[in-house]
């Protein structure tokens, strides 16, 4: 049986240099990327002039959101790219009109600070990302820190007497995040320059805190001095958010969720084993060695435990 001829694709002919050339001048990538389908199709289609240039140039301002969105989400530095795809609503303890209100973003727009405080695990980190993802997708630009990278980029400007400048380019973003406040203790460096770029940004950008402590106990972190400064800038213009509860990364690994499950091939005690893992009991094992097994959240494996004498063993 014979398959029917198929037509062939009409690609579009090159275009003359000249115009290339322009193309290329007038920095339009997108449309010199996609002008030989975009043509090809109007041809086939029988497309006006009009509707030529309107696809293509749809085409080059998709592609030009495309790539600065690209740019936005690499210039903040996100730490893991978490979003709120994978954000559950109902596991956090911030009340959702709360959390809805904050994915507006009108408090960016308005240049007011959020802070979110409460224990590890409660999702601070995770809110402050998404949302963080959400204003760069706005197209916004944002600029991700910890304490550490701000006592960081103090000491690196105070020799040359920069840190003001420095400042001032970190608050092109119209969104700052400072991460994990209370964790480890505070150097002077970075209580510093916490306190500079809080000050700095007082009504003109907005700042974002994560922290296990509230701020009115920063002065357990830091200074009296600087602590009560930084904190009356910051909490000013700001809505304070407080999560409980216990850990939800805790609370996955002991209900097995952290990990995704070995696969046995064969039952336990002996035999074949997948590629990279260790046959238990080993090979060769004697009456002298016990088993001892333990149950984990991915099912039980045995242990094989040898109370022969140290001197045996040699």
């Amino acid at each position: 049986m014979t398959e029917p001829p198929t037509t062939p694709i009409s690609t579009a002919p090159p275009l003359p240099a000249d115009l290339e050339e322009l193309l290329r001048r007038l920095r339009l990538p997108h449309i010199r990327a996609t002008r030989p389908e975009v043509i090809a199709t109007a041809q086939a289609q029988r497309w006006e002039p009009a509707e030529v240039l309107k696809a293509l140039f749809a085409e080059e301002a998709a592609g030009r959101e495309r790539s600065a969105l690209a740019t936005r989400r690499a210039a903040a530095g996100f730490p893991t790219g978490k979003t709120f795809d994978a954000w559950t609503p109902e596991a956090s303890s911030i009340p959702a009109p709360t959390q809805q209100a904050l994915r507006t973003l009108e408090w960016v727009h308005r240049r007011e600070n959020l802070v979110v405080c409460g224990p590890s695990g409660t999702g601070k980190t995770f809110l402050l990302e998404a949302l963080g993802q959400h204003a760069v997708e706005q197209g916004l630009k944002v600029a991700w820190f910890t304490l550490e990278d701000l006592g960081v980029l103090l000491r690196r400007h105070r020799a040359d007497d920069t840190v003001t400048k420095a400042i001032a380019r970190v608050l092109r973003a119209d969104l700052v995040i400072v991460d994990d406040i209370g964790l480890l203790p505070v150097a002077a460096d970075a209580a510093e320059g916490l306190y500079r770029l809080v000050d700095a940004a007082y009504e003109k950008r907005s700042i974002a805190i994560s922290s296990n402590l509230h701020p009115a106990a920063f002065d357990e972190l830091m200074p009296k001095t600087l602590a009560t400064a930084t904190v009356d800038r910051l909490l000013h213009h700001a809505h304070v958010c407080q999560t409980t509860g216990e850990s939800v990364r805790l609370s996955q690994a002991l209900a097995g969720q952290g990990v995704s499950p070995f696969e046995l091939t064969t039952p336990v005690g002996g035999g074949h084993s997948p590629l990279g893992q260790i046959p238990w009991p080993p090979p060769g094992s004697s009456r002298d060695r016990q088993r001892a097994g333990f149950m984990s959240a991915t099912g039980q494996f045995l242990l094989a435990l040898d109370t022969r004498p140290s001197s045996a063993l040699r």
